[in-house]
């Protein structure tokens, strides 16, 4: 250990639980990615020769986000407790990647927004069919997930299309007409793209300022070392 100041004393441990909270947070998305893939209720999406590319892939993005968070956390906290340089640096390293990762996936998000809500919609409306002709019980719980999810039913949105059994509960006139999925998912991504938009811009101040903190400290314990 080498003789830090009050200052970098704070932010060394700012940044222990900084990355500790990160760890935590991949260990979330981990799971998140992980119950996705191997869950029987959403297990056949990835079965079928018409299976979403959209949604398998965000799966994999989320179990690979997951893991890459959880070392890139362990780095963070073993960096700042060991007071390690070379930790310090793979960690600034780990965290500039997922930052240029973030922005590289908000620019491809706003510029392919419009072809990621046909394909889920096309999916919705395949799977939907497909149920009403096979009424296969993997098919039902994926719809079960998307109702309850969007609070919508059926394509339309109207008593003919609707499934009862594995939409949400409506009373008085919503029990005839309800959203339609094909607009909760258009209006997921369009009408609320600012609020996605907004966490994704805290999470990359987040990361700025983890990458800046890192430097400090990492430049701190070099400088101390020198005057040894």
């Amino acid at each position: 250990m080498t003789a830090l100041t009050s200052w970098e004393l704070c932010v060394k441990y700012a940044l222990f639980i900084f990355n500790f909270v990160f760890w935590l947070a991949g260990t979330g998305v981990l799971a998140v990615g992980l119950w996705l893939r191997f869950d029987s209720r959403t297990a056949g999406l990835f079965e079928g020769e018409e299976s979403p590319s959209v949604f398998f892939t965000g799966v994999y993005i989320l179990i690979a986000a997951g893991a890459l968070m959880m070392v890139v956390g362990f780095l963070g906290c073993c960096g700042a407790i060991k007071e390690s340089p070379c930790m310090l640096g793979l960690f600034f390293f780990f965290l500039l990647l997922i930052f240029a990762a973030e922005v590289a996936a908000g620019i491809w998000g706003l510029s392919n927004s419009d072809q990621v809500v046909e394909d889920i919609t096309e999916f919705y409306k395949q799977t939907y069919a497909n149920y009403k002709d096979t009424k296969q019980p993997a098919l039902k719980e994926t719809l079960r997930l998307i109702h309850f999810g969007l609070d919508c039913c059926g394509p339309t949105g109207t008593v003919i299309d609707a499934a009862r059994e594995i939409c949400p509960k409506q009373e008085g006139l919503e029990v005839l007409v309800t959203k339609s999925c094909p607009a909760a998912i258009d209006e997921v991504f369009n009408n609320k793209l600012h609020i996605i938009g907004g966490v994704g811009i805290g999470i990359g101040v987040i990361m700025i300022f983890g990458m800046i903190f890192s430097m400090m400290l990492c430049c701190a314990i070099k400088r101390s070392r020198d005057y040894v």
